[in-house]
């Protein structure tokens, strides 16, 4: 999946955290849900202004991210 629409960083915002385009959400409280076992479904509920395509696309960033391949991310 292509991530780069969905996620974005901006140093006005969440001093400069890597957010979800439009959201103050940080891709890692994604990850950290994820990796504790929380579902989809739960994650959605728990941070309404997501999408279901932003889980996609956080994994899909650090999947790059992993593999080193991350190039800086547009605002």
């Amino acid at each position: 999946m292509d991530w780069k629409p969905y996620i974005s960083t901006d140093p006005q915002i969440m001093h400069g955290a890597v957010c979800f385009r439009g959201t103050r959400i940080p891709v890692s409280v994604v990850l950290d849900n994820l990796a504790a076992g929380e579902t989809l479904e739960r994650i959605l509920d728990q941070y309404p202004s997501l999408r279901p395509e932003h889980i996609p696309a956080a994994i899909g960033y650090a999947a790059d991210l992993a593999r080193e391949r991350i190039v800086p991310i547009p605002a």
